[in-house]
């Protein structure tokens, strides 16, 4: 296409934007820190499930200088049910960066955004674009599949090379005058109009020029490779309650929820569990089961993650006397009364099975 024909394609969107473009809060501001707030919470998630986390954590830290005083479990806490924690783990770690170097004002140019630990090439740009307006293309999902159907790039989109191929190509689209104004525009279009399954072709103000629409491929383009299936785990977890208290631990790194907390975890290969095998190895760490009987569990868990897919379940044992120290250290176990239990960033799933078993009533 020529350069007039760029402008063209950019003149469209920014006039479609001012009709359709939906009413949200980051919007309303060219406050960086609510910017990057907001652009961490959409990723991987839908805008009606991403706001109400995003007023949450606005409430909640209002200044980056807040964000970065918090503990980290009240951080995990306030992000339960999103999902991806390693971003609230960076966005924590960021803030107090952001406050510990740059005096709590954010750099205000890509190249220096980009340093930041958490921070990729698509929020990076975003904050620059949307807080600084530099004349930088945001590159996600919605932007990649705009592309790919007016333009006929048909170059898999999962590919780290194509990136180089699209992200050409953005900047060049991207005017001077409004790059915060378009890069919001393609964006809304991709996620209201040309949407992936059933995008609105016949009311699109694209329709003559797009080459996915003029070809019949509108549900060819663009391409992605296939992710890799998802990895079966089978979780059976012990829940040890003493008069009314529970025994929980922090998960450590190296695996999923790191810094979440859950119950005393046994991980078999099989969804069914070999009973006295586990009892076996609990008598033998000085957990004092000699007589327990582990009821078949209610219900089965399950929680898909982008590549693995768990299904877990519950046992309850209640416990005559305290665990011994030398067990807590073995299995980094501690006891924790409901309210605390309340209080600890968990993943749904535990969160679930605390409802379902009344541990917890959610009012």
């Amino acid at each position: 296409m020529s350069t007039a024909e760029y402008a063209h394609f950019s003149r469209t969107l920014l006039q479609w934007y001012g009709r359709h473009k939906r009413s949200l809060p980051w919007r309303d501001t060219t406050n960086p820190y609510f910017i990057w707030l907001s652009e961490v919470i959409l990723q991987q998630t839908r805008v009606a499930q991403g706001l109400p986390y995003y007023e949450r954590f606005v409430a909640a830290y209002p200044t980056v200088h807040d964000l970065a005083a918090a503990p980290q479990d009240e951080v995990l806490r306030l992000w339960q049910g999103l999902g991806y924690y390693s971003r609230a783990r960076n966005i924590h770690h960021t803030a107090q960066i952001i406050v510990g170097k740059y005096e709590g004002k954010f750099p205000g140019r890509y190249e220096e955004l980009i340093k930041l630990k958490g921070v990729g090439s698509y929020t990076a740009a975003a904050i620059a674009a949307f807080a600084f307006k530099e004349q930088v293309a945001v590159l996600d999902g919605n932007v990649f599949r705009v592309l790919s159907r007016v333009f006929g790039i048909s170059d898999d989109i999962a590919a780290p090379a194509s990136r180089k191929i699209f992200q050409k190509l953005a900047d060049e689209l991207v005017p001077a005058n409004e790059p915060d104004t378009y890069n919001q525009a393609i964006m809304e279009f991709g996620a209201i109009q040309c949407t992936p399954v059933m995008p609105d072709c016949l009311f699109c103000p694209l329709q003559q020029s797009c080459f996915a629409f003029n070809h019949g491929m509108v549900q060819e383009l663009p391409v992605k490779s296939k992710a890799k299936a998802a990895r079966p785990r089978f979780f059976h977890y012990i829940v040890f309650e003493l008069e009314g208290s529970f025994y929980l631990r922090k998960r450590l790194e190296g695996d999923i929820w790191q810094g979440l907390y859950d119950f005393y975890l046994y991980e078999s290969d099989t969804k069914d569990l070999p009973t006295e095998r586990l009892l076996q190895e609990l008598r033998e760490a000085g957990v004092p089961v000699q007589n327990a009987q582990l009821q078949p569990p209610a219900k089965d868990y399950k929680h898909v993650l982008s590549h693995q897919k768990i299904t877990a379940r519950f046992y309850r044992i209640k416990l005559k006397a305290p665990l011994k120290e030398e067990v807590l250290q073995e299995t980094r176990l501690a006891l924790y009364n409901t309210e605390k239990i309340e209080a600890l960033p968990k993943p749904v799933l535990i969160s679930s099975y605390l409802k379902d078993a009344k541990i917890l009533v959610y009012l």
